[in-house]
């Protein structure tokens, strides 16, 4: 039985994010679940009791629902956070997590401490100012130096809705060190300017159980090359299924 794949979205956007991937690995024979975080599937919701907590639950409870066991579980950009605390939440279930271009959860932090203090405060200002959601960026931001067509950034924009604000200031919560998962990290070459990733992700290079990969593409890789992130993904669950044999 190959590896269950579950996909959790980056920021403003849903399950929708991930179809070419999704088509890519089920047809290699994977199981898949992408998921749609509460409060991402539509743009008036109510999100004043969505925090990072509820995302992390979200992810649990599909995998509890469905007895999912062996998973290897992949988090983009914000819902690197989200899928850290899951994995670390349900070890006997996610056999392998993958960053892709992703934060990374840091026991007592948000991910906006990742941002600059003057930033930080001005992105709180903004959720402030939007319902307590933060607001999606404009297609010019996705577009610049990203490998995408205008028509892709467009239709990226064009389905992104506000996202969650109190997700990005509530801390995550770990039991254990994130260096003892079972994790690959997913490079985007083009999305880091000078070609610098941040130090958190940088003090994971070398640790026994993690793993680094480099695709030439920018930050939304299951849109500007999904072929390339769907061999990635299978070979990455090719080794986390030898890697599970021999433990």
């Amino acid at each position: 039985m190959r590896n269950h794949f579950v996909l959790v979205p980056g920021p403003w956007m849903g399950a929708w994010v991930w179809e070419p991937v999704t088509r890519g690995l089920r047809a290699r024979g994977h199981p898949v679940s992408p998921v749609t975080l509460s409060g991402l599937a539509n743009a008036e919701a109510d999100v004043s009791a969505v925090g990072l907590a509820t995302h992390v639950e979200d992810v649990l409870t599909l995998l509890e629902q469905d007895d999912l066991r062996d998973v290897i579980l992949v988090g983009h950009s914000y819902s690197g956070i989200v899928a850290g605390q899951v994995a670390d939440r349900a070890p006997g279930r996610v056999a392998h997590t993958v960053f892709v271009e992703g934060f990374l959860p840091h026991h007592g932090k948000s991910m906006l401490h990742a941002f600059p203090e003057r930033q930080r405060a001005g992105e709180l200002r903004l959720i402030a100012e939007n319902r307590g959601r933060w607001p999606t960026p404009d297609v010019t931001i996705v577009a610049d130096g990203q490998d995408l067509s205008i028509q892709q950034a467009n239709w990226l924009v064009d389905r992104f809705v506000g996202h969650p604000g109190h997700t990005l200031s509530e801390p995550a919560v770990l039991t254990r060190p994130l260096e003892q998962q079972h994790a690959t990290y997913v490079v985007c070459a083009k999305d880091h300017f000078g070609g610098k990733i941040s130090p958190d992700v940088a003090a994971m290079r070398g640790r026994p159980n993690w793993s680094f990969h480099t695709l030439n593409t920018g930050h939304w890789p299951m849109v500007s090359a999904p072929d390339q992130l769907v061999t990635l993904l299978s070979s990455i669950a090719s080794g986390a299924s030898l890697a599970s044999e021999s433990r």
